[in-house]
């Protein structure tokens, strides 16, 4: 059999080949998929963190910022640990972003403050001299979307069986509990870090402004 191996290179090779990429992939999948699962003590995004990640894809903040911090010395000196594939199990879909006009966001949450991304989006010069972003002060005035986003939490705990707990139930009874006793009790501690008035008059009278919900999003990257 050898011998009639040698005489055929072409069949030899394909032979070769597919018993490497055989074996290549019983090593390799299953630790794709150890490590796709979610890390000890991921929680999935809230209704208002939902929100405002729909905020962040609405207003292109991807354009310029990533969301994957390498494994390098020099990225995880300035941005924390590097990013692992299980801190991304609740994310549908990535923002990992290739673009880098900013800095990498993944870690944002554990070096700014609420205020400190209010005043950001208010006036980016006013904490970053040097920026070239452009100030996102509709955020301040437009109302966050957190019917749609409850929605997106309803599905994905029946599509992709998200471990939300018994407050996520499909209905519109359902989602009024929610935004009443989860939601707005959360936005309403953000927007007191903010230190904006007018932001926190809003929350306070059950609106939820679109920079509450980017702010609780960002605050969840750490």
């Amino acid at each position: 059999m050898f011998h009639w191996l040698e005489k055929n290179p072409f069949l030899f090779s394909v032979g070769v080949f597919i018993v490497i990429a055989f074996a290549g992939l019983v090593e390799i999948l299953p630790d794709f998929a150890k490590a796709s699962r979610p890390i000890v003590g991921l929680k999935p995004y809230t209704v208002l963190q939902l929100a405002g990640k729909e905020v962040y894809k609405k207003d292109n903040c991807i354009a310029c910022h990533s969301q994957l911090i390498r494994p390098f010395k020099a990225e995880t000196d300035r941005y924390g640990k590097y990013s692992l594939s299980g801190e991304y199990a609740y994310d549908r879909p990535f923002l990992w972003g290739s673009k880098r006009t900013g800095p990498d966001l993944h870690r944002v949450g554990n070096y700014r403050t609420p205020e400190w991304h209010a005043n950001h989006m208010w006036d980016p010069k006013s904490v970053v001299p040097a920026s070239i972003m452009p100030a996102y002060k509709h955020q301040f005035k437009n109302i966050a979307d957190l019917e749609t986003a409850y929605a997106e939490a309803v599905t994905v705990k029946k599509v992709f069986n998200t471990p939300y707990g018994d407050d996520i139930q499909p209905g519109k009874a359902a989602f009024e509990k929610y935004y009443k006793e989860k939601a707005l009790p959360e936005a309403l501690k953000i927007a007191k870090e903010m230190k904006n008035k007018e932001v926190l008059a809003q929350v306070q009278q059950g609106k939820i402004p679109e920079i509450v919900a980017l702010i609780a999003y960002l605050e969840r990257l750490k």
